[in-house]
């Protein structure tokens, strides 16, 4: 399992630990299976707490050691601006895609998974 040390002096403790709740968020990240996918709300509800902008705000503080690409945003769309390092990743792994508008999404039906 990859370690989660990339952290910064404003944003934990300085002994470099995670906060309980980041290291949940990474964690879950690490189990979700290649080709699969939650969004930000379902790592929040299947943790039971934090929600949506939370849990993307551990994935921009410490989530560049984990498949950050399997979090995405409720409508689908890869996270903006790392669309170009996220697609391919999405096509390696067999994660379901359709086009919406012109621009490649994940298909939630089909890659969404529930923890299980």
């Amino acid at each position: 399992m990859p370690q989660h040390s990339d952290t910064s002096s404003d944003t934990g403790p300085d002994d470099g630990a995670l906060p309980p709740f980041a290291e949940a968020v990474l964690d879950l990240t690490e189990r979700i299976p290649p080709g699969r996918v939650m969004t930000y709300g379902d790592v929040a509800e299947y943790l039971g707490q934090g929600g949506p902008r939370q849990v993307g705000r551990v994935m921009s503080l410490y989530g560049g050691g984990v498949p950050w690409w399997r979090v995405i945003r409720a409508d689908g769309r890869p996270l903006p601006g790392h669309e170009h390092r996220a697609l391919p990743e999405y096509r390696a792994e067999g994660t379901p895609l359709r086009e919406v508008g012109g621009e490649p999404r994940v298909d939630l039906r089909r890659a969404r998974w529930d923890g299980a």
